[in-house]
């Protein structure tokens, strides 16, 4: 597991645009301190789907006919 990079707030300040930008491209997420305390995380921003339907959607694709018969004869067929 990667360690959290951490920063000053006042350094931070200074360099605000530059690291959203960085966490933006790398996912890597930066603790902001203040008087060497913890005071805020900056993560990157994930786009939360509005629906599952098609979520996957052209990520994988059927081999077979499911609803094709087998010709094979069932009980509850008869």
């Amino acid at each position: 597991m990667k360690a959290t990079r951490t920063i000053k707030a006042s350094e931070f300040k200074t360099k605000c645009l530059r690291l959203m930008d960085e966490v933006a491209s790398t996912g890597e997420e930066i603790i902001v301190t203040k008087n060497g305390k913890p005071i805020t995380r900056l993560v990157p921003y994930k786009q939360i789907p509005g629906s599952l339907v098609g979520l996957h959607k052209g990520q994988w694709t059927l081999g077979d006919d499911l609803v094709e018969s087998l010709g094979e004869n069932w009980e509850a067929e008869n």
